[in-house]
């Protein structure tokens, strides 16, 4: 890689740490469920505009905007709301990983080598230690939420990766347009249209410059600029030398959080992030043939090796 496509991919690593951070102040100002739903509507509208719908199955892309779009945002951000701290979060996201080459192998009979096997067995031994760790402070719970988040997004790389679109940006910007109706739906039934209301009203308010800011951040950073340059990357190099910018997301967010919202982990988390950054650099599939969707804050980046025909 040049210089400046290195820059790009720190700079894009950067974008997805602090996003993070931008979730947790988003969190201050919208309900969970609501604060996603307007993640997600806000790029879906211009999308269905603007963008060609991708030529691809409808049930694969169904299924990326449910497993990546809605199952992973519905658990990560009741999550943060809920207590888990944003650069926790950002390292816990992580195991969607090993999630996606386990799933890989238990549901499409796709190889696990022994490297990726390893790779799992420390990635999940740093999960287990953060929850016994959280589970002695009695906040276990966003954790394991977090966990379910990270199966969300395996789920979805799998659905991306059946795609197989001849554009991955059209099939990521089109995946925003399933998520909205179930998220507000879900919104509505669990927050209450008041609630929704409320937050809506304040944020066309001075107080509510702030949820504004961290939407926007979400919207267009995040997603668009981020997932931009990241994919032009990965259409100018192998995917395997674009993937491992991507483990500096958890560092960035561990940083950022400290930095931003005055987070401290504990020992055990630090020690633990080693060990699973460690397990997902050694379970990184080899080679990664194909571009992978970018994501609100983490390494989609990992994506199953392509059968031979």
């Amino acid at each position: 890689m040049t210089v400046r496509d290195r820059s790009l991919a720190a700079l894009v690593a950067v974008l997805w740490g602090v996003n993070f951070v931008a979730i947790h102040v988003g969190l201050q100002h919208f309900p969970p469920l609501l604060l996603a739903a307007l993640r997600f509507g806000v790029i879906a509208v211009p999308t269905v505009v603007l963008v060609p719908r991708p030529r691809v199955p409808l049930r694969w892309l169904v299924g990326y905007g449910l497993g990546f779009g809605t199952v992973q945002f519905i658990f990560l951000f009741v999550a943060m709301d809920s207590g888990m701290p944003a650069g926790l979060a950002s390292l816990v996201l992580q195991a969607s990983a090993p999630f996606t080459v386990l799933l890989g192998a238990l549901l499409l009979g796709e190889r696990l080598t022994a490297r990726q096997g390893t790779g799992i067995g420390l990635a999940v031994a740093g999960l287990a230690a953060i929850a016994v760790s959280r589970a002695e402070t009695a906040a276990l719970l966003p954790v394991l939420l977090t966990v379910i988040a990270a199966l969300g997004w395996a789920a979805g790389n799998l659905c991306s990766r059946l795609a197989a679109p001849p554009n991955p940006l059209h099939l990521t910007l089109w995946m925003t347009v399933v998520p909205p109706v179930p998220l507000l739906g879900l919104s509505l039934a669990l927050e209450g249209p008041a609630a929704d209301w409320a937050a809506l009203r304040a944020a066309v308010t001075p107080s509510g410059v702030g949820g504004l800011l961290a939407l926007a951040y979400l919207v267009l950073l995040a997603t668009v600029l981020a997932s931009g340059i990241w994919t032009a990357l990965l259409r100018r190099y192998p995917a395997g030398v674009v993937a491992p910018y991507s483990l500096l997301v958890p560092v960035v967010g561990i940083g950022a959080a400290a930095a931003m919202l005055g987070e401290r982990p504990t020992a055990v988390e630090l020690v633990s992030a080693v060990v699973i950054i460690g397990g997902v650099l050694l379970g990184t599939p080899r080679p990664l043939a194909t571009p992978s969707e970018p994501p609100p804050g983490g390494s989609e980046s990992w994506r199953l090796p392509q059968r031979s025909p």
